[in-house]
């Protein structure tokens, strides 16, 4: 019989690493909460339309990294592949036009069929925000400003670049895109076949080309910095002042842009090199055509996604697990045993975590609250049993005491707390 292994692609989240995964999404809930973005969640796969036609017929995602198939009534379905577009598909069909500024934080699964690698997985996790309905570049500082908040929660800002750019208005990108379809095709023959592809449909996506002689190609390329217009200079102006005004550092890199053909004016990533070749640990940018080609209203959004395992991986250690108390019935009488599980329910219902292991003698359950860190054993022996008590023992310190049952709850907390235990007559 063949070992069996996940799926080509896929892992599985183990506790150790599920206390990290889930101090990264923890961290990432409460800081969006204190910046006024509420959690919403979105099917984890939705008609084919709405990711092929918001992402780009031209893209990695839509040609090559989309899990689609039919369902049994012949509709194409297509786990999703990214946040963004299913936000905004929800914004449409629940009708939320009126309810801008429309702030909203998400966190879940993703797929693409993509070649898997350290970071980058088939199905992997992320977090984003998207803030919807706000046209001013205040809306972008807000945004970078919440995931610059979320890196210093996780401790690992001094690891990251937030690295910023501007594509422009529509009429500066096809300013740009002359100059760039003139310049690209001096160079077809140097290109990659997806990128003459791209050339005529979509030159704008060359610049993001993770093909090396591409990327030989695009370093010489005319800047789009160089053909924005008025108002385009003034919205990234507002950007970059407003970033400054709060104290948050970038750098400009005039070659940055977005994987996606829904973006315009700011494009940003929060980088590291500490990941190897999957720099990238948080990315967005603004999205004003986007709901408006999905069939809504002309709505201005910015947002951006975080990849979940990434963070986990610039985390210095996992958080600690929860120390758990230690119930032991000090003997194998099966009274005991009853006893020590009531007294367990008991200790649960009041608010503490409570660990009971179901078999063994005194000795292997001490070995068992060691394993699970327990900070503190109660031991239900027959002598406690028959006082109505439980002995209390601290497993730092080794010092112990016996308490009254009706004091079980009480003594616990404070030994918890490291509060001596005081006398309140006999047991």
């Amino acid at each position: 019989m063949s070992t069996l292994q996940p799926v080509r692609g896929t892992h599985d989240l183990l506790p150790e690493d599920m206390r990290a995964f889930r101090h990264v999404v923890e961290t990432g809930r409460a800081t969006a909460g204190r910046y006024g973005f509420a959690e919403m969640a979105t099917p984890i796969f939705e008609f084919a339309g709405v990711f092929a036609r918001t992402l780009g017929d031209t893209s990695d995602i839509v040609t090559k990294e989309m899990y689609t198939f039919a369902d049994r009534k012949g509709e194409l379905l297509t786990l999703r592949p990214e946040g963004t577009a299913g936000i905004a598909r929800a914004f449409i069909s629940n009708g939320l036009a009126n309810e801008t500024p429309f702030k909203v934080f998400y966190a879940g699964p993703m797929f693409r069929y993509e070649r898997p690698q350290k970071g980058r997985q088939r199905q992997f996790h992320q977090i984003g925000v998207e803030l919807i309905g706000v046209p001013d570049p205040q809306a972008d500082v807000e945004v970078i400003a919440l995931g610059r908040a979320i890196l210093d929660g996780l401790g690992v800002r001094g690891n990251v670049t937030l690295e910023l750019n501007t594509l422009g208005d529509a009429e500066s990108r096809d300013a740009y895109r002359v100059a760039l379809v003139g310049y690209l095709a001096g160079h077809l023959g140097r290109l990659s076949a997806d990128s003459r592809e791209r050339l005529e449909r979509n030159p704008l996506r060359i610049l993001d080309s993770k093909d090396e002689g591409d990327r030989e190609v695009v370093a010489h390329a005319p800047l789009l910095g160089e053909y924005l217009n008025d108002a385009s200079k003034a919205f990234y102006d507002d950007l970059k002042n407003g970033l400054m005004d709060l104290g948050i550092d970038f750098t400009e890199n005039p070659r940055l842009v977005r994987g996606l053909d829904y973006y315009g004016h700011t494009a940003f990533e929060f980088t590291t090199d500490a990941l190897g070749a999957q720099g990238t640990v948080m990315a967005g940018g603004r999205y004003d055509g986007l709901i408006k080609t999905m069939g809504g209203p002309a709505t201005a959004g910015v947002g951006w996604a975080a990849g979940v395992e990434r963070l986990s991986m610039l985390l210095a250690e996992p958080p600690a697990a929860d120390r758990p108390v230690a119930m032991i019935p000090a003997g194998s009488d099966p009274i005991l045993k009853r006893e020590a599980m009531v007294l367990t329910e008991r200790l649960r219902r009041a608010g503490f975590a409570v660990d009971l292991g179901f078999s063994g003698n005194m000795g292997k359950r001490m070995k068992r609250a060691n394993k699970v860190c327990a900070r503190v054993a109660v031991i239900l022996g027959e002598d406690e049993r028959l006082a109505r008590a439980v002995t209390l023992r601290d497993l730092d310190s080794g010092e112990q005491t016996t308490v009254a049952l009706d004091r079980m709850e009480e003594s616990l907390r404070r030994m918890l707390a490291g509060a001596p235990e005081v006398a309140v007559g006999g047991i």
